[in-house]
């Protein structure tokens, strides 16, 4: 969901003109906006002879309604006419931290505390831009500091919360916010941040508790039913969270993050029309609005109006061509709903191609393969199978090399050099394991894990409707790329955790991943919770945080390596030559000769109930196989039977044997980047 909260509240305004706590909006991509008046029209309002008094009472002015850019331009303009204006100094940075831009309100708020010293007001907001920056250690510093002089101020103990949320302290910041609680009973900001706090932390009584002071407390507070409908959005309370949604729109009509939260709520509620209706009344409002053109897609998709779905994400990705979730969005609909000759795919796949060249050049191969296939999953039949080709010779896949240049060849794209190669080739792999045991390594390749992948249609994101099942979808195009996972064809989108269970088991699946996103506009987290296709227990649970740009790529790619290495090595006992043994896993599977694995006898090892991992009886251990000789995708060995009967045959299982490798599991410490851009919206 979108929670644009530039217009959340007012600004308190102080006898010093400046609010001790600022909020973020949404404005990076616009900010030179503000700076253009002033180059290209200098002297503008001197020409009116208004005095620089005149300008920061009308910047305060557009603080109190939080029209930031009227603000920073009239508070610039003080400052061109008195460079020292304090206020002004400080009331700029305020204002550039609303917008979003840390980094200039970083700047101007050191400037005013050189220009006012000892202000704890200033020092606090300082500490606010560097926790947005992410300077932790820096801004603790300085918010220590505020507290030695001042123990109870409450725009630092505000800070030292948020510095533990971004910390991953969620307890420590409870503590802090109860504190203040104690102290400032009818805080507004106070209770609403706790319910937030909590509510994020799963206790949703406590949560729900806080939030319902704040409303008996603050009952004509549109903010106050805005935050109300996020906690009841985030625990599946649908009917309440539209209620307090319109209810803060009826305070304070034409409130976006309101109207958005309202659109994003329809949308959750299977409200289809309506949603694309109210994304349409926020396109109308601003035309730029990537997250309601993106709504309005996803609408679209959900009504199965294909066409109208991706001529509107087209539109959006061309707005935002950086959004991943509109991209990721866009290429699914356009993989599932397009023939593979249209030629919409290849204009699609080709900025993949273009991005995999540049990977190329940078000598990161394996960000080059990535993007190689992701664009031949767009578009198969694209001629850059052949630069994919020859980056798996450069890693050390001559097999896997020529696969790739006769599927070319198949397609009639081959020329005299791919000829050329696949003949050489042909010849140097001619002691290839797979020539010796004169099998195809393609056809024996098998998947020993089958894997649903999910989302919760009651989940939702920060700034992306239904930011689970484009994750999860881009997760699961990923994992079609494992050897050793099959991702099973299953609705993506499930209605609860129960009907997970239900399709992954019904579908045999050994284990099924839902993913869930926690994001705002800079950083995004994801998790995975794996589990057990048969019971139902958890497995493992995983965990990606990222910021910047690719962070969906990145973090979804990560959830993959965390999932691939945490399961059990497996493959099948293909052939037998006396002691020797052919299995269907290589280098590509990370095989690597003098490897001991153990052979179970087949279709006798089982899952465990809980966790991940396989059981067996002793009985069922029929022996060990020595890696000796490695290729792309098979390997060979020596066999060494366990007791007197030698009873291993075609078809047994291998596994690597116990305590040869770790289950990992986990990955980074959970981050909310939900919840830290909402506490900044709070005033």
């Amino acid at each position: 969901m979108d929670l644009d909260t530039r217009q959340c509240a007012p600004p308190v305004k102080h006898g010093k003109g400046l609010s001790e706590r600022g909020v973020t909006g949404r404005f990076a991509a616009r900010i030179v906006l503000i700076a253009l008046p002033f180059f290209l029209v200098p002297g503008l309002f001197a020409q009116s002879g208004r005095s620089a008094a005149f300008f920061y009472e009308q910047g305060q002015s557009a603080m109190l309604i939080e029209d930031w850019y009227a603000a920073a331009e009239a508070f610039q303009e003080v400052l061109r006419i008195n460079p020292s204006h304090a206020e002004a100094v400080a009331a700029l940075a305020e204002s550039y931290y609303e917008l979003g831009e840390y980094d200039q309100a970083l700047s101007w708020t050191r400037r005013a505390r050189s220009l006012a010293r000892g202000r704890s007001d200033l020092a606090n907001l300082e500490a606010f831009t560097l926790v947005a920056l992410g300077r932790l250690d820096a801004a603790s510093a300085l918010i220590a500091e505020v507290l030695a002089r001042e123990p109870y101020n409450r725009e630092a103990l505000f800070a030292a919360a948020e510095l533990d949320i971004a910390r991953g302290r969620a307890g420590d910041a409870v503590q802090r916010y109860r504190e203040a609680a104690r102290r400032y009973p009818d805080d507004r900001r106070v209770l609403i941040s706790l319910a937030l706090v909590l509510g994020s932390m799963g206790d949703e009584e406590a949560a729900r508790a806080y939030i319902t002071r704040a409303l008996n407390q603050h009952p004509d507070d549109y903010r106050v039913y805005y935050y109300a409908a996020y906690l009841d959005a985030a625990s599946n309370l649908l009917p309440s969270a539209i209620r307090h949604a319109e209810r803060a729109l009826v305070f304070k009509p034409g409130f976006a993050p309101a109207r958005s939260l309202l659109a994003s709520l329809r949308y959750r509620s299977g409200q289809y029309q309506e949603a694309a209706r109210l994304a349409d009344e926020m396109i109308a409002a601003d035309r730029q609005n990537v997250s309601a053109w993106y709504l309005k897609g996803m609408s679209y998709t959900r009504m199965d109006r294909h066409p109208d779905a991706i001529a509107i994400l087209q539109t959006a990705s061309g707005i935002a061509p950086e959004d991943e979730f509109v991209r990721a969005a866009l290429e699914d609909l356009i993989i599932a709903h397009t023939s593979l000759e249209d030629r919409q795919r290849g204009r699609w796949a080709q900025w993949h191609f273009a991005r995999a060249r540049d990977y190329r050049r940078e000598n990161l191969l394996d960000q080059a393969i990535f993007e190689y296939r992701r664009g031949l999953r767009i578009y198969p039949y694209a001629s850059e199978r052949r630069e994919y080709a020859e980056l798996l010779r450069i890693q050390g896949y001559p097999s896997r090399y020529v696969d790739e240049l006769r599927f070319l060849q198949d397609l009639g794209l081959a020329d005299r050099t791919i000829n050329d190669a696949v003949e050489t080739y042909d010849a140097l792999l001619s002691d290839a394991i797979f020539r010796q045991w004169a099998v195809d390594p393609v056809e024996l390749s098998a998947r020993h894990w089958k894997i649903a992948v999910f989302s919760l249609a009651s989940q939702s994101a920060f700034y992306h409707s239904d930011a689970g099942a484009v994750s999860s979808a881009y997760i699961k195009d990923i994992l079609v790329h494992d050897r050793n996972i099959l991702p099973l064809d299953l609705e993506l989108r499930q209605a609860s955790y129960s009907q997970a269970f239900r399709s992954a088991r019904e579908a045999g699946a050994d284990y099924f991943l839902i993913v869930s996103v926690s994001e705002n506009e800079r950083d995004l987290s994801l998790k995975a919770e794996l589990f057990v296709g048969r019971t139902g227990s958890q497995a493992s649970l995983f965990y990606a945080f990222r910021t910047g740009p690719d962070r969906l790529r990145n973090a979804s790619r990560n959830i993959v390596e965390q999932l691939s290495s945490s399961l059990p090595f497996r493959a099948s006992l293909i052939r037998r030559r006396g002691s020797q043994a052919l299995i269907d896993k290589g280098k590509a599977d990370g095989l690597k000769p003098n490897g001991v694995y153990e052979i179970i006898k087949k279709n006798r090892a089982g899952l465990l109930n809980e966790g991940i991992g396989i059981s067996y009886y002793p009985e069922d251990l029929l022996g060990t196989l020595v890696i000796e000789r490695v290729g792309d995708e098979i390997a060979s060995g020596t066999l060494s039977r366990n007791g007197f009967f030698d009873l291993i045959a075609t078809g047994d299982e291998v596994f690597l044997r116990a305590g040869d490798e770790e289950s990992r599991g986990g990955g980074e410490q959970p981050v909310n980047p939900e919840l830290r851009s909402l506490l900044r919206t709070i005033r």
